[in-house]
């Protein structure tokens, strides 16, 4: 996943045993270590780097024993940049229903349930493909339930989803099945693994990170600054435009009193492409919020990816404030034909109001954050 490569090296810091393997990360997402392989791939549709690296996963937990230990780390992203169809698919196919699937708004945790069963690596399937070695994961959630079945399509977990799902979501997106997909996902055979299956019985999984800690930083940083703050949710998840404008109606009745305050939320928006812009959910989520505030005094935001990708250009997210109608009024910039046409990329980038980071090397998911000062 994007923080697979520090992860790597945080891992080989503490470390004093023999170890040796591989990770794969996003393009650009590398980092520097000394025993364990870094390798990179495309994202979020996969390509031959990824089928790649995920045939060198399965290889290296292929054939371990039981006095083996196979540590397994995981972030958001993995899904794409371990790619290992099934025998009877090809990387193309899995490609085009990626594709379909991102593009459609369709929620992470119902493009994953078909990745699991497309795939020979996730759904439990590296697990169970280590067994009878002892198997370690440790995951960074960018998914908003925090589930681990849906963090990376849960390679090492069991599988609560059955095959019926992943065809139901397909068809509910209007997806094209294809004849070696409709195999694919008609043969028992080939369901992913399920919980309480004894393949999984010697793997244990833990979440070392979450959205849930990016939020907790924020108000601690916020009190320190003399700001209140309100969580408006960790989980927060559904359509980027109709959440901002949501959150500008919540937005523009609070009375912050004497002290500025800040509304907080996390989770992972979605966006249904239906222009032929570029962007992501944070930028979209930001058209609306303008819209929604109508250029309200004293209210200014920020949303952004942790991972520094919102969609699938290398910006984090965006920001704005007061002025921001009336801006893009005088630059010539239709603020609703942008989220009409899925063009918050353009929008921002002419307003010079975009956030880029770089790669974080994390992946918590997206942090939204409205500040709110006091009345004068």
């Amino acid at each position: 996943g994007k923080a697979a490569a520090a992860m790597a090296a945080a891992v080989e810091a503490v470390w004093d045993r023999t170890l040796e393997g591989e990770v794969v990360t996003r393009y650009g997402h590398g980092a520097r270590t000394r025993f364990i392989e870094v390798k990179e791939a495309q994202h979020p549709i996969p390509d031959d780097a990824g089928l790649k690296a995920g045939a060198r996963a399965l290889e290296l937990a292929t054939g371990l024993t039981e006095v083996d230990t196979l540590m397994v780390l995981l972030s958001g992203g993995g899904s794409a940049l371990w790619s290992a169809p099934l025998s009877t698919l090809q990387l193309q196919d899995k490609q085009s229903v990626t594709n379909a699937l991102v593009l459609s708004g369709a929620a992470i945790a119902e493009i994953n349930c078909v990745r699991k069963h497309l795939s020979a690596i996730k759904g439990g399937r590296l697990a169970a493909a280590a067994y009878p070695a002892r198997v370690i994961t440790l995951a960074i959630s960018d998914v908003a339930s925090d589930d681990p079945s849906v963090i990376a399509s849960g390679p090492t977990v069991g599988d609560p989803t059955t095959q019926s799902d992943a065809l139901e979501i397909l068809r509910r997106y209007n997806v094209p099945l294809s004849q070696s997909l409709l195999r694919a996902l008609s043969d028992a055979e080939l369901e992913s693994i399920k919980p309480g299956d004894r393949r999984l019985s010697t793997s244990t999984f833990s979440i070392i990170a979450r959205g849930g800690d990016a939020l907790s930083a924020a108000c601690d940083e916020a009190h320190r600054l003399g700001i209140d703050t309100q969580v408006l949710g960790v989980r927060v998840e559904g359509d980027a435009r109709r959440i901002g404008f949501m959150h500008g109606e919540i937005a523009r009745h609070q009375d912050p009193g004497t002290r500025p305050l800040l509304l907080l939320s996390g989770g992972e928006l979605t966006v249904s492409v239906r222009g032929s812009g570029q962007g992501g959910p944070n930028r979209e989520y930001l058209l609306a919020l303008a819209s929604s505030l109508r250029g309200c005094e004293g209210v200014w935001a920020l949303a952004a990816d942790t991972d520094g990708i919102d969609g699938c250009d290398a910006v984090a997210g965006g920001w704005i404030g007061p002025d921001t109608l009336e801006k893009a009024r005088l630059r010539g910039l239709d603020i609703v034909q942008c989220a009409n046409s899925n063009d918050s990329a353009r929008a921002f980038r002419t307003l010079s109001q975009e956030i880029i980071t770089g790669p974080t090397r994390t992946n918590v998911n997206d942090l939204r954050a409205i500040l709110i000062l006091p009345k004068t």
